[in-house]
């Protein structure tokens, strides 16, 4: 029997229960979900004031103690600094996107100043302000059922991950998807990261079979933007990498997008870049996402020297750490 480690959430359990079924259909092993609490779940407390890994520290404490076999995370709520005795792969990713849920239906075009939106996110908060379109943005947390809810009552519409929303059927209720020109997402969001113990042998060949290797470059990219901003920085940050087949044999084609902003909206430095890679195939994976890895932190630089250095350098009464769940 294989053990996977999860959150008990419903988002947490469909996507968890996603992996399962991948696993149980590639080894024939009966598999079983094992729901572990963690510190980020049953508290209203704003995740920036949480810190980093409060989804992920109980799921990874199951793995050390060989309580679980794999741990199933929503990729972006690792912190950046992978331990090195635990290993993650990447399935392919979902809808990276953000989305609206609006009352009657309505687009971010359709909503007028003073319309109230509902979203903790400071990266969507800075995306939002610097529309310029008189946006209310109210804080929110909760599950998706929760967050839906609220529209039509007190809230105009919330904002959203796309891959959260189908993960769990409530697609239908989605009014508008949200191009990255708009609405850049968070880095690694829409993907999940399957995570085992490199020293156990059996659980990192099953995992290393749900990995993408496009995916993996993708989320490399993005988190390598990610840390290297992280360094004293607490500005809202979004990245998103597109990861296909080059125009040449044997490379990739990746291009990679990057922002950082004030959260009023005041300021958003926005730069891209693009890459041709050497693809070797699935055994060449790691080293695939090592050299985008390195576009990302290139990238990083580049929105440094733009200016965004001086957006990290704001007091930190005036700044909140980007850690936004769905």
């Amino acid at each position: 029997m294989i053990r996977v480690g999860t959150r008990g959430s419903k988002l947490a359990l469909a996507q968890s229960g996603m992996i399962a079924d991948e696993i149980a259909r590639l080894t024939g092993e009966r598999v079983e979900l094992v729901e572990i609490k963690t510190t980020g779940d049953g508290t209203t407390v704003p995740v920036a004031q949480l810190g980093v890994g409060v989804f992920v520290n109980q799921l990874r404490d199951a793995l050390e103690r060989e309580e679980i076999d794999i741990a199933v995370h929503s990729y972006k709520d690792l912190p950046t600094a992978q331990p090195e005795h635990l290993v993650v792969s990447v399935p392919p990713r979902a809808d990276p996107r953000d989305v609206l849920i609006a009352s009657d239906g309505r687009t971010l075009s359709d909503l007028g100043p003073g319309a109230r939106i509902g979203t903790g996110s400071p990266r969507r908060i800075a995306q939002l302000n610097a529309l310029g379109r008189g946006f209310e943005c109210v804080p929110i947390r909760g599950n998706i059922d929760t967050r839906i809810g609220r529209v039509g009552d007190d809230l105009d519409g919330v904002i959203l991950a796309a891959a959260g929303i189908k993960r769990i059927g409530r697609q239908a209720e989605i009014t508008e998807y949200l191009d990255p020109l708009v609405m850049l997402p968070a880095p690694a969001q829409g993907a999940l990261a399957v995570e085992c113990r490199k020293a156990d042998m059996t659980s990192a060949r099953i995992s290393s079979k749900l990995n993408d290797r496009y995916a993996q470059a993708a989320v490399a990219a993005e988190r390598a933007l990610l840390q290297r901003l992280e360094a004293g920085c607490s500005a809202p940050v979004a990245a998103l990498a597109d990861v296909a087949e080059g125009a040449s044999p044997g490379e990739v084609d990746l291009y990679l997008r990057g922002a950082v902003g004030a959260e009023d909206g005041s300021v958003i430095e926005r730069l891209s870049t693009t890459a041709a890679l050497p693809d070797t195939g699935d055994a060449g994976a790691d080293e695939l996402a090592a050299r985008a890895a390195a576009v990302g932190r290139a990238l990083a630089e580049d929105l440094l020297e733009a200016g965004a250095e001086q957006l990290l350098k704001l007091d930190p009464s005036s700044r909140r750490l980007l850690m936004e769940r769905t």
